[in-house]
């Protein structure tokens, strides 16, 4: 069972799924998208669990993700209606369910690592300490 439900999709989108049948896909795409940010982050029911994680935002995520395929299934980018053409977009040749840069970010904010990323990072920190990086354990 994923995080977020049809009806998470529904809200957001501003409509009822047409029929059960689209439900159901809203629910096999939703599986999917889960599939994808469990490959990536895996302890994400730790996460979860210890409240680093909100589940709010997985609830977010994955009902996005499928809305943009909702509302986009083939991954159209243009298309003209005078001597008919169409273009698809780079994420069509990704089936179309993917989570942006952002959306990965809110899943996983430590795993923002690049050229000019600056973590500070001390044993003792004030009144406190990092015992990772994401957790600050205040001192009593």
């Amino acid at each position: 069972m994923t995080y977020a439900q049809a009806t998470d999709v529904e809200v957001r989108l501003g409509r009822s799924a047409s029929s059960d049948a689209e439900t159901a896909q809203w629910g096999a795409w939703l599986g999917d998208i889960e599939a994808l940010i469990l490959a990536r982050i895996p302890d994400l029911a730790t996460r979860l669990d210890l409240g680093t994680l909100d589940e709010g935002i997985v609830v977010m995520v994955e009902a996005n993700a499928v809305i943009r395929k909702v509302r986009n299934p083939e991954g159209k980018v243009s298309e003209q209606i005078d001597d008919y053409s169409y273009r698809y977009g780079e994420d069509a040749r990704r089936g179309d369910l993917f989570l942006t840069d952002e959306e990965w970010d809110l899943l996983d904010p430590t795993s923002n690592s690049g050229a000019f990323t600056i973590r500070p990072w001390s044993e003792a920190v004030g009144r406190g300490y990092w015992a990772r990086p994401d957790l600050w354990v205040p001192l009593p």
